[in-house]
């Protein structure tokens, strides 16, 4: 079992693509100068400039590569030909097809490229498509969740479509800690992915009181009630706020279309309302009924009992894994 570096990073270790704008550059940055892949999240809408700004500003802060997200749902053709332009080393995509012809135009830039996949019905389209890696995410994850299925039972049947390729799998859902790091490289992962732990550090731009929320509860659910008219048919896991035990029984005919504002934000770089059952988390801007907003976790978040600078977190799960497959695993292993 490996727990270094894929696609030449130095650990196998992603930082999720948070969205809307919660992985900022501080974050990313964090995670690139402790050995990991950084992703910071494109806009849901065309903004090409604010998109180079936030590579430049990234670039300020690290000498190391990073990557960038895009939500294949929304208008993002301009914000990728950006991305490409600057030359990244990654490309996240997600919620949409990974054509061979998206694959063939990120290669064209010398860019690499990664979906996230919730399906082994798209895992064996994205290695038809010739992508770099995939992440594999399971039912556990925070956000907006894509598959069905457990990762347990979805990641080595990915790993056994992958087979010879060199195209590491990467794990994501409900992975917090070092045990989910040693338990997905067991299950054939060369990496993981984590989103709500890196939420839960200093440097995420996540308003305090959801990350505070982060680790003073435990309890996630599997709902479709935020950003019904935004995101149709995109269910999310979120945390179960007094606020999402209250609605989560929202009647289906119902969205935020009509809903009343609780909040404003400013999200890369635009002012917007947010109203009720929008699917906007809050950001360190955000002003309002913060605790009625959305707030996204996945099932590991009842393994988060701090806030810690992200290079940390990095440093934990490396070193965590390290320990237990070298003093827990080592006496699996049968010496002639």
């Amino acid at each position: 079992m490996d727990f270094r570096g894929i696609l030449g990073f130095q650990y196998g270790i992603v930082q999720a693509p948070l969205g809307p704008d919660i992985s900022g550059p501080e974050l990313v940055a964090a995670v690139a100068n402790a050995g990991g892949l950084g992703l910071l999240r494109a806009p849901d809408w065309e903004s090409p400039d604010f998109v180079r700004g936030l590579i430049r500003k990234t670039r300020a802060l690290t000498d190391k590569t990073f990557g960038v997200g895009v939500i294949l749902a929304f208008p993002h053709e301009q914000n990728l030909k950006a991305i490409l332009d600057e030359k990244v080393a990654v490309v996240q995509v997600y919620w949409g097809e990974c054509s061979k012809d998206l694959v063939d135009q990120v290669h064209s830039a010398g860019v690499k490229i990664i979906p996230q996949v919730g399906s082994v019905e798209e895992a064996s389209k994205a290695v038809d498509a010739g992508v770099d890696a995939i992440i594999v995410q399971g039912r556990e994850a925070g956000g907006h969740v894509i598959g069905q299925e457990g990762l347990i039972s979805i990641l080595p049947r990915v790993v056994d479509i992958v087979g010879n390729e060199d195209i590491p799998v990467i794990a994501a859902g409900g992975i917090s800690d070092s045990r989910g790091y040693v338990a997905a490289l067991a299950l054939g992962a060369r990496g993981v992915c984590l989103g709500t732990r890196f939420v839960a550090t200093e440097e995420s731009r996540a308003h305090p009181t959801y990350k505070r929320k982060l680790v003073e509860l435990e309890a996630t659910d599997y709902t479709n009630i935020f950003g019904r008219a935004r995101w149709p048919g995109a269910p999310q896991r979120v945390l179960q706020t007094p606020f999402y035990d209250d609605w989560k029984s929202l009647p289906a005919n119902e969205n935020e279309s009509n809903q009343p504002v609780i909040g404003r934000s400013t999200i890369n770089g635009l002012d917007v309302d947010i109203r009720r059952f929008a699917g906007t988390v809050p950001n360190e801007t955000t002003k309002g009924d913060i605790e009625s907003m959305a707030m996204y976790a996945g099932q590991g978040v009842g393994l988060i009992k701090e806030i810690l600078p992200a290079g940390e977190v990095v440093r934990r799960l490396v070193e965590g894994a390290q320990h237990l497959i070298q003093t827990h695993f080592s006496s699996f292993v049968h010496k002639d």
